[in-house]
């Protein structure tokens, strides 16, 4: 039998980050929150979390947590039909979904889709960034319910749906293209051009140049891991950026950036991935998310 009291206490420490935190969301003391998380290591033989500031959930950990996020959410619908089943001597019980995204996804059109669900519903979120090709491992691992990937494959159990496609502009001040472009963008010339990387998974300068030089070239960077710092740092003159067409837009018309390359545009394909466990119990949100992107995803 499963001791879901003992689930609750490891759910509560993740998602707090703490023993102590947990106790005052679960109204017990701390020593009852670590009694009950040992309890339970120590009936399965693994540990459950991995203790630290803030502490955070091993592998099977997250698949512990996942299944409460499940739990929560067929609680949450049994609640809404059978209402006299809630105790009201304790708090409402919030359920918080996991869910990873990209950057750029997040600071275009994605926050639109998770406000709009989040003002009609009790859910809570925890938005997970990472690189639009590697939000799917978040979903093996069993770390979020949903991603937005670049993943056209579904995720074994999962539901996948297309979203439409992010474009990007390949963009720079007019300064810093007048000094690194003065003779054309060459091979040679982006080689030696100082560009904008968002992380080491960041690929979208490289396929941008092997897209319109057909050539695989490494050029000198700097690191920024920020959407809207990129498009500041272009405008600035630091570096030439991959840019999201939609903030960038209104720079490209008034020429406070140009394009390195007219009419060359890069278009990542998205996708919407989610668990099938908790497809059904989360179509307003599936239709939240489609709704958003047609309106600002290439189709």
């Amino acid at each position: 039998m499963i001791d879901y009291s003992a689930l609750r206490a490891v759910s509560a420490v993740v998602q707090t980050g703490s023993f102590e935190k947990a106790a005052g969301i679960l109204n017990v003391t701390p020593s009852a929150v670590s009694q009950r998380v040992k309890q339970l290591e120590e009936r399965l033989g693994i540990v459950l979390v991995a203790r630290g500031t803030p502490c955070t959930a091993t592998e099977k950990g997250e698949w512990l947590c996942r299944h409460m996020e499940n739990v929560g959410m067929l609680e949450a619908d049994l609640f809404k039909h059978l209402p006299a089943l809630v105790d009201p001597a304790k708090p409402e019980p919030r359920v918080t979904l996991h869910i990873a995204t990209n950057a750029d996804s997040l600071g275009t059109w994605f926050l639109t889709a998770m406000s709009s669900f989040a003002r009609r519903s009790a859910y809570l979120f925890n938005i997970a960034i990472d690189d639009e090709d590697h939000t799917a491992e978040w979903l093996r691992r069993g770390q979020v319910v949903a991603a937005v990937t670049s993943l056209e494959k579904p995720v074994q159990g999962c539901r996948r749906m297309f979203l439409g496609a992010l474009r990007y502009h390949a963009t720079a001040s007019p300064d810093f293209a007048a000094r690194h472009f003065s003779k054309g963008v060459t091979a040679g010339a982006i080689g030696n051009a100082p560009a904008l990387t968002f992380n080491q998974k960041d690929r979208l300068q490289s396929r941008w140049i092997r897209q319109v030089l057909a050539e695989d070239l490494s050029p000198p960077t700097h690191w920024l891991p920020s959407t809207q710092a990129f498009v500041e740092a272009s405008l600035s003159g630091m570096g030439w950026g991959m840019n999201p067409a939609h903030l960038v837009r209104e720079h490209l018309e008034s020429g406070r950036l140009v394009e390195l390359i007219a009419e060359t545009p890069l278009d990542v394909p998205l996708y919407w991935q989610m668990n099938r466990h908790a497809a059904d119990r989360l179509v307003d949100l599936t239709r939240e998310v489609t709704t958003v992107a047609k309106h600002h995803l290439l189709g």
